[in-house]
């Protein structure tokens, strides 16, 4: 007689409000799972294995012997039973086609700030800095529209140091850029992080005319900003950048600005950085990101303080379903990620799409893997002018991908970590595919609460994610439950 085993790796199951919910950690689909899933799925992760005449006896209240069956075979098309122990069946990725969409311009490695967290190991004062040339900008140009023939749009992302160091070259990038995509018909986006100091009236109006995605990095209120962005000299910056915000989001008009925020040792008051940004300044959104493995340990968040950190975007998360409830979003936008991930069934099988969609071209042209390896001692993969060095770059992307001997193959959020920030393993274990095991268990929970602001706001309010999310594009299985989304 066949004997049925509950398979872990595939299925996360919780109780939201009153609700049993199943995570497919396969599709990342959710469900409300009906009292035959609720007692089936409940009473399976109480034995090792059981057959189909025990399920029906021990169900028996809930349902009929076809009712049991029939809600067997759903269970076990999804991978979330079996008739023989669960194997890993990862099959290798094989990158052979690398379809770019984004290059990230690093236009100058000075910036006119010293901030003291700095993670750009190239990083010099303005006038020192190595500047990019324009030969080099088209050829990357160039690049992107080569390796990514097969894309309708792209973005040139211009990086730093303080990238405004560079607007004559900025300036003449977007020139051709627009020309050449033009040309080839297709359409071209631009983004910047900028530390906002050097933006005038005149600078503004120009990064409105070309529609550039805005994010300026600010750390929250006078004490917490001013205790690390500071000037070469040693003062700080809060001040004038907030003026200069202020001038930035009254005319500002083409595209929504953020707030980018680092949050280092001893600074963990995500809410009340988030309402001083959001709220007093007026900026669309604020993300945060938490250094955890940064080249001065001193600037590390402490274990304790992670969690705290944790604690606090929850909090955060909790307004954010609040507003949601109501129609808004907050502004928080590492919950907006997490939200659209659910909601659009992100399967990642890499982390980030650095390597794949994304490349980032150095001063010298250059292929880095990313914006934060620029600079750093780790391998480049090609030149603009030498092209993509294609078989090193698809031999990092098939190691990356595979998740044998690392701890991940079973874990239930593998299709939406898929081993973390391939900069942060390399800071801290001096290996870019090494996971990010510290923060495996933050990660975990931070899902769980994820997916339980998500089925809330899907309960009371589902319009809130066709009117602020892309709609879902996961397809939907035959489970005995209502499908979320």
């Amino acid at each position: 007689m066949t004997q049925w085993q509950y398979n872990s790796s595939n299925a996360h199951d919780f109780q939201v409000n009153g609700d049993h919910v199943l995570f497919h950690v396969p599709s990342t689909a959710l469900f409300y799972l009906d009292p035959i899933g609720s007692q089936l799925i409940s009473f399976l992760k109480t034995t090792d294995s059981v057959s189909e005449r025990e399920l029906c006896q021990k169900l028996s209240e809930h349902a009929n012997w076809t009712e049991v069956q029939q809600a067997l075979g759903e269970f076990k098309s999804l991978g979330i039973i079996a008739d023989e122990p669960a194997v890993n069946d990862e099959k290798p990725l094989n990158v052979e086609r690398f379809p770019l969409n984004t290059v990230v311009l690093n236009v100058n490695t000075g910036c006119n700030l010293s901030c003291t967290y700095c993670y750009k190991e190239d990083l010099e004062t303005a006038a020192n800095g190595s500047k990019m040339t324009l030969e080099t900008a088209r050829q990357s140009i160039d690049l992107l529209l080569v390796e990514g023939s097969s894309q309708e749009r792209f973005n040139v992302v211009f990086f730093g140091g303080e990238p405004l160091t560079n607007l004559p070259l900025i300036k003449a990038a977007v020139d051709y850029a627009e020309r050449r995509c033009a040309e080839e018909g297709k359409q071209v986006d631009f983004s910047m992080t900028t530390n906002a100091t050097m933006l005038t009236e005149e600078v503004v109006d120009y990064l409105d005319s070309h529609r550039f995605g805005l994010a300026v990095s600010m750390d929250g209120p006078k004490a917490i900003h001013d205790k690390n962005r500071i000037t070469t000299s040693g003062n700080g910056t809060y001040e004038v950048v907030r003026r200069k915000v202020a001038m930035l989001l009254s005319r500002y008009r083409s595209r929504p600005v953020g707030a980018r925020v680092t949050l280092t040792r001893g600074t963990t008051d995500v809410l009340a950085i988030h309402q001083h940004l959001k709220d007093e300044l007026g900026f669309f959104e604020v993300g945060f990101a938490p250094v955890t493995a940064g080249d001065i340990a001193s600037f590390n968040l402490t274990d304790e303080e992670l969690v705290e950190v944790f604690a606090n975007m929850k909090a955060l998360g909790l307004q954010y379903r609040d507003a949601a409830v109501k129609g808004i979003n907050n502004g928080f936008s590492n919950m907006h990620q997490l939200m659209t991930d659910l909601h659009e069934g992100a399967k990642k099988v890499l982390p980030c799409g650095a390597g794949v969609g994304l490349l980032s071209v150095d001063a010298k042209g250059k292929l880095n893997l990313c914006h934060r390896f620029t600079g750093s001692d780790f391998p480049t993969f090609g030149s603009v002018t030498e092209g993509v060095d294609k078989p090193a770059l698809g031999n990092f992307l098939e190691t990356a991908a595979s998740r044998a001997n690392k701890g991940c193959e079973r874990c239930r959020i593998r299709n939406l970590c898929a081993g973390g920030c391939y900069h942060e393993s390399y800071i801290q274990y001096g290996d870019p595919h090494h996971p990010t095991y510290g923060f495996c268990d933050l990660m975990r929970d931070w899902v769980d609460f994820g997916i339980s602001v998500y089925t809330e706001i899907l309960k009371k309010n589902p319009g809130f994610f066709a009117q602020h999310v892309t709609p879902r594009t996961v397809s939907r299985s035959t489970l005995p439950a209502t499908a979320l989304g």
